[in-house]
Protein backbone atom coordinates (compact mmCIF):
# COMPACT_ATOMS: atom_id res chain seq x y z
CA UNK A 1 0.00 0.00 0.00
CA UNK A 2 2.65 2.40 1.14
CA UNK A 3 4.67 1.38 -2.72
CA UNK A 4 1.37 2.16 -4.46
CA UNK A 5 1.76 5.65 -2.31
CA UNK A 6 4.99 6.49 -3.14
CA UNK A 7 4.65 4.95 -6.99
CA UNK A 8 1.96 7.65 -7.35
CA UNK A 9 3.98 10.43 -5.36
CA UNK A 10 6.79 9.75 -7.86
CA UNK A 11 4.89 9.89 -10.79
CA UNK A 12 2.84 12.95 -9.66
CA UNK A 13 6.64 14.24 -8.97
CA UNK A 14 7.74 13.56 -12.70
CA UNK A 15 4.86 14.86 -14.34
CA UNK A 16 5.51 18.22 -12.28
CA UNK A 17 8.55 18.47 -13.13
CA UNK A 18 7.44 18.35 -16.97
CA UNK A 19 4.86 20.87 -16.58
CA UNK A 20 5.88 23.43 -13.83
CA UNK A 21 9.99 23.08 -14.54
CA UNK A 22 12.20 24.60 -15.95
CA UNK A 23 15.16 23.58 -14.79
CA UNK A 24 15.42 19.81 -16.65
CA UNK A 25 15.39 18.71 -20.32
CA UNK A 26 11.96 17.59 -20.73
CA UNK A 27 10.69 20.51 -19.24
CA UNK A 28 12.64 23.00 -21.10
CA UNK A 29 11.23 20.65 -24.36
CA UNK A 30 7.94 20.66 -22.88
CA UNK A 31 7.41 24.83 -22.38
CA UNK A 32 9.21 25.35 -26.04
CA UNK A 33 6.50 22.51 -27.86
CA UNK A 34 3.88 24.45 -25.66
CA UNK A 35 5.08 28.18 -27.13
CA UNK A 36 5.04 26.63 -30.80
CA UNK A 37 1.67 24.90 -30.65
CA UNK A 38 0.41 28.34 -29.15
CA UNK A 39 1.54 30.49 -31.66
CA UNK A 40 0.19 27.90 -34.43
CA UNK A 41 -2.85 28.40 -32.52
CA UNK A 42 -2.99 31.80 -32.31
CA UNK A 43 -2.70 31.81 -36.19
CA UNK A 44 -4.87 30.00 -36.90
CA UNK A 45 -7.52 31.76 -35.40
CA UNK A 46 -6.44 34.93 -37.56
CA UNK A 47 -6.43 33.10 -40.79
CA UNK A 48 -10.20 32.00 -39.81
CA UNK A 49 -11.57 35.50 -39.56
CA UNK A 50 -10.05 36.30 -43.46
CA UNK A 51 -13.09 35.03 -45.66
CA UNK A 52 -11.13 34.10 -48.62
CA UNK A 53 -8.62 32.05 -46.59
CA UNK A 54 -11.44 30.13 -44.28
CA UNK A 55 -13.68 29.34 -47.60
CA UNK A 56 -10.90 27.46 -48.92
CA UNK A 57 -9.00 25.85 -46.24
CA UNK A 58 -12.08 25.67 -43.74
CA UNK A 59 -11.89 22.37 -43.47
CA UNK A 60 -8.01 21.93 -42.21
CA UNK A 61 -8.28 24.68 -40.04
CA UNK A 62 -10.94 23.40 -38.22
CA UNK A 63 -9.58 20.23 -37.73
CA UNK A 64 -6.32 22.31 -36.55
CA UNK A 65 -8.53 23.91 -34.33
CA UNK A 66 -9.53 21.00 -32.78
CA UNK A 67 -6.24 19.17 -32.38
CA UNK A 68 -4.88 22.36 -30.42
CA UNK A 69 -7.71 22.45 -27.90
CA UNK A 70 -8.07 18.71 -27.46
CA UNK A 71 -4.27 19.29 -26.55
CA UNK A 72 -4.72 22.12 -24.20
CA UNK A 73 -7.59 20.59 -22.79
CA UNK A 74 -5.27 17.43 -21.94
CA UNK A 75 -2.88 20.08 -20.40
CA UNK A 76 -5.37 21.90 -18.55
CA UNK A 77 -6.13 18.46 -16.75
CA UNK A 78 -2.82 17.35 -16.29
CA UNK A 79 -1.42 20.91 -14.26
CA UNK A 80 -4.42 20.33 -12.11
CA UNK A 81 -3.37 16.88 -11.19
CA UNK A 82 0.03 17.04 -10.74
CA UNK A 83 -0.04 19.87 -8.09
CA UNK A 84 -0.80 19.44 -4.85
CA UNK A 85 -3.14 22.45 -4.31
CA UNK A 86 -5.14 22.51 -7.71
CA UNK A 87 -6.97 25.81 -6.52
CA UNK A 88 -3.46 27.40 -6.89
CA UNK A 89 -3.29 26.84 -10.35
CA UNK A 90 -6.91 27.28 -11.40
CA UNK A 91 -7.38 30.57 -10.07
CA UNK A 92 -3.74 31.93 -11.02
CA UNK A 93 -3.43 34.24 -13.55
CA UNK A 94 -1.96 31.71 -15.92
CA UNK A 95 -4.45 29.28 -14.91
CA UNK A 96 -7.07 31.59 -16.07
CA UNK A 97 -5.57 32.46 -19.25
CA UNK A 98 -4.88 28.27 -19.52
CA UNK A 99 -8.84 27.71 -19.03
CA UNK A 100 -10.24 30.49 -21.31
CA UNK A 101 -8.09 29.96 -24.09
CA UNK A 102 -9.34 25.93 -24.05
CA UNK A 103 -13.16 26.49 -23.93
CA UNK A 104 -14.19 29.08 -27.19
CA UNK A 105 -14.06 26.00 -29.57
CA UNK A 106 -16.39 24.27 -27.11
CA UNK A 107 -18.81 27.02 -26.50
CA UNK A 108 -18.65 27.78 -30.72
CA UNK A 109 -21.23 25.30 -30.76
CA UNK A 110 -23.05 27.15 -28.26
CA UNK A 111 -22.69 30.96 -29.25
CA UNK A 112 -22.00 31.37 -32.64
CA UNK A 113 -18.41 33.55 -33.09
CA UNK A 114 -17.26 32.76 -29.69
CA UNK A 115 -14.40 30.69 -31.10
CA UNK A 116 -12.43 33.78 -31.98
CA UNK A 117 -11.76 33.90 -28.43
CA UNK A 118 -9.41 31.54 -28.58
CA UNK A 119 -6.74 34.46 -29.50
CA UNK A 120 -6.35 34.91 -25.89
CA UNK A 121 -4.12 32.14 -26.23
CA UNK A 122 -1.64 35.17 -27.05
CA UNK A 123 -1.57 35.52 -23.82
CA UNK A 124 -0.08 32.23 -22.73
CA UNK A 125 3.15 33.28 -24.70
CA UNK A 126 4.08 35.16 -21.85
CA UNK A 127 5.16 31.67 -20.48
CA UNK A 128 8.03 32.96 -22.57
CA UNK A 129 9.51 34.33 -19.40
CA UNK A 130 9.86 30.79 -17.55
CA UNK A 131 11.73 29.46 -20.83
CA UNK A 132 14.39 32.37 -20.68
CA UNK A 133 14.27 32.01 -17.02
CA UNK A 134 13.19 35.55 -17.14
CA UNK A 135 11.01 34.96 -13.93
CA UNK A 136 12.43 37.99 -12.04
CA UNK A 137 10.91 39.92 -14.87
CA UNK A 138 7.48 38.50 -13.71
CA UNK A 139 8.14 38.98 -9.95
CA UNK A 140 8.57 43.01 -10.77
CA UNK A 141 5.02 43.01 -12.64
CA UNK A 142 3.42 41.78 -9.61
CA UNK A 143 5.14 44.27 -7.80
CA UNK A 144 3.78 46.62 -10.14
CA UNK A 145 -0.04 45.22 -9.79
CA UNK A 146 0.55 45.19 -5.99
CA UNK A 147 1.79 48.92 -6.29
CA UNK A 148 -1.48 49.48 -8.76
CA UNK A 149 -3.51 48.30 -6.10
CA UNK A 150 -2.13 50.18 -2.80
CA UNK A 151 -2.50 53.37 -5.37
CA UNK A 152 -5.69 52.83 -6.64
CA UNK A 153 -7.37 55.09 -3.79
CA UNK A 154 -5.08 57.97 -4.87
CA UNK A 155 -5.09 57.78 -8.59
CA UNK A 156 -8.69 57.23 -8.10
CA UNK A 157 -9.16 60.98 -6.01
CA UNK A 158 -6.56 62.22 -8.82
CA UNK A 159 -9.15 61.01 -11.42
CA UNK A 160 -12.50 62.99 -10.06
CA UNK A 161 -10.11 65.62 -9.56
CA UNK A 162 -9.37 65.90 -13.50
CA UNK A 163 -12.87 65.21 -13.96
CA UNK A 164 -14.06 68.15 -11.70
CA UNK A 165 -11.14 70.81 -13.55
CA UNK A 166 -12.63 69.61 -17.26
CA UNK A 167 -15.94 70.40 -15.99
CA UNK A 168 -14.80 73.49 -15.43
CA UNK A 169 -12.76 74.16 -17.80
CA UNK A 170 -15.35 72.98 -20.44
CA UNK A 171 -18.27 75.44 -19.12
CA UNK A 172 -15.55 78.46 -19.52
CA UNK A 173 -14.94 77.12 -22.88
CA UNK A 174 -18.46 76.47 -24.06
CA UNK A 175 -19.05 80.37 -22.94
CA UNK A 176 -15.67 81.89 -24.31
CA UNK A 177 -16.65 79.82 -27.69
CA UNK A 178 -20.35 79.13 -27.98
CA UNK A 179 -21.80 77.36 -30.45
CA UNK A 180 -20.65 79.69 -33.02
CA UNK A 181 -17.38 78.47 -33.23
CA UNK A 182 -18.00 74.50 -32.33
CA UNK A 183 -18.40 74.27 -28.75
CA UNK A 184 -22.79 73.08 -29.45
CA UNK A 185 -22.90 72.40 -25.76
CA UNK A 186 -21.17 71.74 -22.71
CA UNK A 187 -20.81 68.33 -22.77
CA UNK A 188 -19.39 68.55 -25.90
CA UNK A 189 -16.75 71.16 -24.60
CA UNK A 190 -15.71 69.10 -21.86
CA UNK A 191 -14.93 66.27 -24.36
CA UNK A 192 -12.91 68.71 -26.17
CA UNK A 193 -11.12 69.78 -22.92
CA UNK A 194 -10.57 66.00 -21.82
CA UNK A 195 -8.68 65.97 -25.56
CA UNK A 196 -6.60 68.56 -24.68
CA UNK A 197 -5.86 68.08 -21.50
CA UNK A 198 -4.69 64.42 -22.38
CA UNK A 199 -2.65 65.83 -25.02
CA UNK A 200 -4.76 63.72 -27.50
CA UNK A 201 -5.38 66.76 -29.89
CA UNK A 202 -8.07 65.11 -32.22
CA UNK A 203 -8.40 68.43 -33.96
CA UNK A 204 -12.06 68.15 -34.83
CA UNK A 205 -12.92 70.88 -32.70
CA UNK A 206 -10.98 74.36 -31.90
CA UNK A 207 -11.19 78.18 -30.14
CA UNK A 208 -11.31 80.75 -32.46
CA UNK A 209 -10.93 83.26 -30.64
CA UNK A 210 -7.82 84.99 -28.09
CA UNK A 211 -9.21 84.41 -25.00
CA UNK A 212 -10.37 80.81 -25.90
CA UNK A 213 -6.81 80.18 -27.30
CA UNK A 214 -5.30 81.52 -24.38
CA UNK A 215 -7.46 78.80 -22.19
CA UNK A 216 -6.10 75.94 -24.63
CA UNK A 217 -2.71 76.81 -23.99
CA UNK A 218 -3.33 76.37 -20.26
CA UNK A 219 -5.13 73.59 -20.62
CA UNK A 220 -2.17 72.30 -22.84
CA UNK A 221 0.46 72.89 -20.17
CA UNK A 222 -1.48 71.76 -17.14
CA UNK A 223 -2.05 68.93 -19.30
CA UNK A 224 1.75 68.19 -19.07
CA UNK A 225 1.93 68.28 -15.54
CA UNK A 226 -1.51 66.13 -14.69
CA UNK A 227 0.02 62.98 -16.72
CA UNK A 228 3.36 62.78 -14.43
CA UNK A 229 0.63 62.96 -11.04
CA UNK A 230 -0.17 59.32 -11.53
CA UNK A 231 3.32 58.10 -12.51
CA UNK A 232 4.76 59.68 -9.57
CA UNK A 233 2.11 57.89 -7.32
CA UNK A 234 2.81 54.57 -8.78
CA UNK A 235 6.52 55.13 -8.60
CA UNK A 236 6.32 55.91 -4.74
CA UNK A 237 4.56 52.73 -3.95
CA UNK A 238 6.30 50.66 -6.48
CA UNK A 239 9.48 51.59 -4.17
CA UNK A 240 7.47 50.60 -1.25
CA UNK A 241 6.55 47.54 -1.97
CA UNK A 242 10.21 46.54 -3.36
CA UNK A 243 11.17 47.93 -0.07
CA UNK A 244 9.04 45.30 1.65
CA UNK A 245 10.50 42.45 -0.08
CA UNK A 246 12.10 39.89 2.84
CA UNK A 247 12.49 36.20 3.14
CA UNK A 248 11.07 35.63 -0.60
CA UNK A 249 10.09 32.08 -1.54
CA UNK A 250 11.61 30.54 -4.48
CA UNK A 251 10.28 27.57 -6.29
CA UNK A 252 11.52 24.50 -4.20
CA UNK A 253 9.02 21.52 -3.98
CA UNK A 254 9.28 18.49 -1.75
CA UNK A 255 9.57 15.10 -3.31
CA UNK A 256 7.60 13.30 -0.84
CA UNK A 257 4.22 15.32 -0.56
CA UNK A 258 5.11 18.14 -3.62
CA UNK A 259 4.08 20.98 -1.28
CA UNK A 260 5.43 24.13 -3.06
CA UNK A 261 6.64 27.49 -1.92
CA UNK A 262 9.19 26.82 0.50
CA UNK A 263 11.49 29.31 2.36
CA UNK A 264 14.74 30.30 0.79
CA UNK A 265 15.91 29.06 4.13
CA UNK A 266 14.20 25.70 5.15
CA UNK A 267 15.91 22.88 5.07
CA UNK A 268 12.49 20.64 5.31
CA UNK A 269 9.10 20.65 3.90
CA UNK A 270 6.60 22.51 6.13
CA UNK A 271 4.31 20.13 5.49
CA UNK A 272 5.60 16.43 6.23
CA UNK A 273 8.91 17.22 7.56
CA UNK A 274 10.98 15.82 4.68
CA UNK A 275 14.31 17.04 3.98
CA UNK A 276 14.66 19.68 0.66
CA UNK A 277 16.58 18.89 -2.16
Amino acid sequence: MEGEAQAKRDWKFKLHEIIYGTHTPAGKLFDIVLLVVILYSVIIVMLESVPRFDERYHDFLDISEWVVTILFTVEYVLRIICIRRPSKYIFSFFGIIDLLSTIPKYLSYLVVGSQYFAALRALRLLRVFRILKLVRFVGESNNLLRALKASRTKIFIFVFFVLIVSILLGTIMYLVEGPEHGFNSIPHSVYWTIVTLTTVGYGDISPETGFGQFIATLIMIIGYGIIAVPTGIVTVEFSRQKSKETGENRERICESCLAEDHAETANHCYHCGSPLA
